[in-house]
């Protein structure tokens, strides 16, 4: 991934903070076809290994988990992304004095890197499924739990699917979010954004402006 040193992000905090807010992770490795990817939601144990382990599942059906030597791992890529949206060059006061602006667009996204293995095991998987369940259930005013369902489709199901994980190697962050503009010019593109209803991106590029990375 490109770094300038204006968006590169380091923190481990900051990190693993954006891929649980948006764990909607894409897969990218090498299949026998050539490149490949799948989209699933991820959990990050970041107490386990150097760096952390990325855990989901996937459909049996999905060749995915066939593709990984029995008891090995593959190289993989886990790319996250956080907040992002367009920006317009009038949104910059400097652009109305100089005219010396072009649109862009700011974004804020993590690249895992890590080794995939395969965990075709009903405890391991049952035990994925219900913290899954206990991370997007829990904002619900009545959580669903797996008790909720009966037992017998319960376990249909989860012989329907087999736990991955990816074992992380290396982790790195990107947060271009107009870090490299004047205050003013960043003001008034937060001012914008707010405007049209992207509170969030505003929201992630004040933080951007207050708390820089090490770069």
């Amino acid at each position: 991934m490109y770094l300038p040193a204006a968006f590169n992000e380091e923190r481990p905090d900051a990190l693993h903070a954006l891929i649980c807010e948006h764990p909607l992770g894409l897969l990218c490795r090498q299949g026998p076809q050539g490149l490949d990817a799948d989209h699933m939601p991820f959990l990050l144990d970041a107490g386990r290994g150097p760096h952390g382990t990325l855990v989901a599942h996937v459909a049996r059906a999905n060749a995915l988990w066939r593709e990984v030597p029995a008891g090995g791992a593959v190289d993989a890529l886990v790319v996250f992304r956080g907040q992002h949206g367009y920006i317009s060059p009038n949104w910059y006061p400097s652009k109305h004095e100089t005219h010396r602006a072009v649109p862009t667009w700011n974004y804020e996204a993590v690249h895992v890197h890590g080794r995939l293995s395969v965990h075709d095991d009903e405890r391991h998987v049952r035990g994925v499924v219900a913290r899954l369940t206990r991370r997007h259930e829990a904002g619900e005013p009545r959580p669903w739990k797996m008790g909720d369902a009966p037992r017998d489709y319960l376990d249909e199901m989860l012989r329907a699917i087999v736990g991955i994980e990816v074992r992380i190697t290396r982790i790195e962050g990107k947060r271009k979010l107009s870090q490299n503009r004047t205050a003013p010019d960043r003001e008034g593109a937060i001012a914008a954004l707010a405007e049209r209803g992207c509170g969030a991106l505003a929201r992630a590029m004040r933080d951007a402006g207050d708390n820089p990375g090490p770069g």
